[in-house]
C-alpha cells in the first residue's frame, strides 16, 4: 500500500509540472504589479482627458481660441521677465545717458530717482523678488551682509503689508516700466521756463498743415537758382542804385540849403 502511495504521489507531481504554465516573463510581472497597475491607469485617465480636450475645442472653438491666447499670454510674460541683473544695466545705462548731460539740462525729476537708486544700490538695500509673471525691486533697511541684530533677526524684518510702500520698480514684458516713465524728457529741465508765462511754458504739437509747409521750404532751400531769378535780382539792383543816384543830386541841395 504504501509503494502504491508513493507511485500515485509521483504521478501526480508529474502531471502538475506538465500542466503549469510556463514562467511569464520579466516585463509581465511588471504589468501585473501593483505599480503597473496604476502607471496604466493614469495613463488611460490622461489619454481621456486629452481626448476630451480636443473634442471640447473642436465643439467650443472661441472658448478654446481664449484660452489658449491666455496660456500664450502668460508664457510671454513668462519668458520676457526681467531679473535683477537686467534692472542693473538699465540702472546703469539711465546713469550714463544722465552723466552726459550738463547739470543744467537734466531733469529734476530723472536725475533725483536715478540718483536715489544708485545710493540704494550702493549700500546694497535694493532687493528683487519674482512673482511668477511679473518681478519687483523694492527697499530693505539694511545691507544682508551687516552684523546688526536689527538687520538679522527675523522677528524685526519688514512685514508683507509694508512692501507695497517700498516697491521702487515693476518689470513686466521686458521693461521697468518706474524706470522708463521717470527717463522721459530726461534731457528737458522744467526749472528753466517756470518764469516763462503760462502760455509760453507749455508747446502745442504743430499741425499737419505746418509740418508739410516747413518740409517744403527746407526742399526749396536746397534747389539751384535759375537763370530768371537771378536776372531779375540783378534787375532789382541796378533799379536800386538809379533810384539812389537820381535822389542823390536832390538830397544835395537840401543839404545846401540847411547849411545857408
Amino acid at each position: 500500500m504504501a509503494s502504491l502511495r508513493v507511485v500515485r504521489r509521483m504521478f501526480c507531481a508529474a502531471a502538475d509540472t506538465v500542466a503549469a504554465p510556463a514562467p511569464s516573463s520579466r516585463w509581465e510581472r511588471l504589468k501585473k504589479s501593483k505599480a503597473g497597475v496604476w502607471c496604466r491607469g493614469l495613463a488611460s485617465d490622461y489619454k481621456e482627458a486629452c481626448k476630451e480636450i480636443f473634442v471640447g475645442a473642436w465643439e467650443r472653438p472661441v472658448k478654446a481660441s481664449a484660452y489658449l491666447s491666455l496660456l500664450g499670454g502668460a508664457w510671454a510674460c513668462l519668458y520676457t521677465k526681467p531679473d535683477q541683473s537686467s534692472f542693473e544695466a538699465a540702472l546703469l545705462d539711465c546713469s550714463g545717458q544722465l552723466g552726459l548731460l550738463s547739470p543744467w539740462i537734466r531733469n529734476a525729476t530723472s536725475d533725483g530717482h536715478v540718483q536715489s537708486l544708485v545710493k540704494l544700490q550702493n549700500d546694497g538695500r535694493l532687493r528683487h523678488i519674482s512673482l511668477g509673471l511679473l518681478s519687483l525691486v523694492y527697499r530693505a533697511d539694511y545691507n544682508p551682509d551687516v552684523t546688526l541684530y536689527e538687520a538679522q533677526c527675523s522677528n524685526l524684518s519688514v512685514p508683507w503689508r509694508e512692501l507695497p510702500e517700498r516697491i521702487l520698480d515693476v518689470g513686466f514684458v521686458g521693461h521697468w516700466w518706474i524706470l522708463d516713465s521717470k527717463m522721459k524728457d530726461y534731457d528737458v529741465n522744467e526749472g528753466e521756463f517756470k518764469h516763462l508765462p503760462a502760455h509760453m511754458q507749455a508747446t502745442s504739437p504743430p499741425s499737419v498743415q505746418e509740418v508739410e509747409k516747413s518740409e517744403r521750404l527746407h526742399k526749396e532751400s536746397w534747389l539751384a537758382l535759375t537763370m530768371e531769378d537771378e536776372e531779375k535780382d540783378t534787375n532789382v539792383v541796378d533799379r536800386k542804385q538809379e533810384s539812389v543816384s537820381e535822389d542823390s543830386p536832390v538830397e544835395a541841395l537840401k543839404q545846401e540849403q540847411t547849411q545857408a
